[in-house]
C-alpha cells in the first residue's frame, strides 16, 4: 500500500471529498490530488497534519495498509439472541467506558456473581444517549452503560444497579478484530457496514424501546481482542438469512 493510497483510504472512510481535505490542510486540492495518485508526497508538517487529523502515526502512513477492511471484519449475520435477564448501569463522566467498568467489576465481586455455580459473566455495553450538547461541549461528558448477563436462578446479595430482563430478538451481528487499533475507525466502520447490509437485504432496524437497539461486546481469544456489534432489527423477508445464536 502506497501513501497516497492510504490518503486516498482515509479520506474516503471519513467522507471527507479533495477539496475539503484541501481546505482543512491548507493546500490546493491539485495537491490533494497529485499525493493520492504518488505525483507527489507531502512534507513533514503536513504529514503530522494528515495523522493528526485522521489519528494515526505518520509511520502507519508510510509503511502500512490501512484498508485492511477484509481483515478486520467478519460476515454480517442475522442472529435470534435468546431472551436474558441482566444488570446494568450508567455513568456520565469524561471516560464512561472505564469507569462504568471498573463500578461492574467490584459489583460482580460484592453481588456474589463471580462465586455462583456455572457463572456467565459475559458483559455487553453501549453508548448512553440522553447526555446534554452542553454537558459534551462545556464539560466533556459522555455516557456509557455496562451490563452482565445474569445465569438463570441468580439473586445478588447487594444493590447498585438495575436489573432487567429483555425476550428473545433478532440482531444483526459483525465482529472486529482488534477493535482499539483503530477505534475511531473501526468501530463506527462496523455500524455503518451493518446499517449497508440492512437497507441492502430488507431489514429494518428496530428503536421500539422494548429492547436494545445496539449493544457491543468485547472478548479476547487468543491472545486476541474481538468485538462483536449488535443492532435490534425486524425482518421484512429474507427468513432464511436467520440463524439461532449457540
Amino acid at each position: 500500500m502506497s501513501l497516497g493510497n492510504n490518503i486516498q483510504y482515509l479520506r474516503k472512510i471519513n467522507n471527507i471529498t479533495q477539496e475539503e481535505l484541501a481546505e482543512k490542510l491548507s493546500v490546493s486540492r491539485q495537491t490533494i490530488s497529485k499525493w493520492e495518485i504518488n505525483q507527489a508526497y507531502p512534507e513533514i508538517p503536513k504529514l503530522v497534519e494528515i495523522g493528526n487529523l485522521f489519528r494515526c502515526n505518520i509511520d502507519e502512513l508510510l509503511k502500512e495498509d490501512l484498508d485492511k477492511s477484509q481483515e478486520v471484519y467478519s460476515e454480517i449475520t442475522i442472529k435470534e439472541i435468546p431472551g436474558f435477564r441482566m444488570a446494568r448501569y450508567v455513568i456520565i463522566s469524561p471516560n464512561p467506558e472505564d469507569d462504568v467498568h471498573f463500578y461492574m467489576d467490584r459489583w460482580v465481586e460484592k453481588s456474589g456473581l463471580n462465586e455462583f455455580p456455572d457463572c456467565n459473566t459475559k458483559r455487553i455495553g453501549w453508548d448512553f444517549p440522553f447526555v446534554s450538547a452542553e454537558q459534551q461541549s462545556r464539560f466533556g461528558l459522555n455516557g456509557y452503560v455496562a451490563a452482565n448477563i445474569l445465569p438463570d436462578g441468580f439473586e445478588p446479595k447487594c444493590g447498585g444497579v438495575e436489573i432487567v430482563s429483555q425476550e428473545t430478538a433478532n440482531y444483526a451481528c459483525i465482529t472486529i478484530r482488534d477493535p482499539f487499533a483503530r477505534t475511531f475507525e473501526y468501530i463506527p466502520g462496523a455500524y455503518k457496514k451493518i446499517m449497508e447490509y440492512l437497507n441492502a437485504n430488507g431489514f429494518k432496524e428496530n428503536v421500539s424501546g422494548e429492547y436494545l437497539s445496539y449493544f457491543e461486546h468485547v472478548y479476547e481469544k487468543e491472545s486476541v481482542t474481538y468485538m462483536e456489534v449488535y443492532i435490534h432489527v425486524d425482518s421484512v423477508g429474507y427468513a432464511n438469512l436467520f440463524t439461532p445464536l449457540k
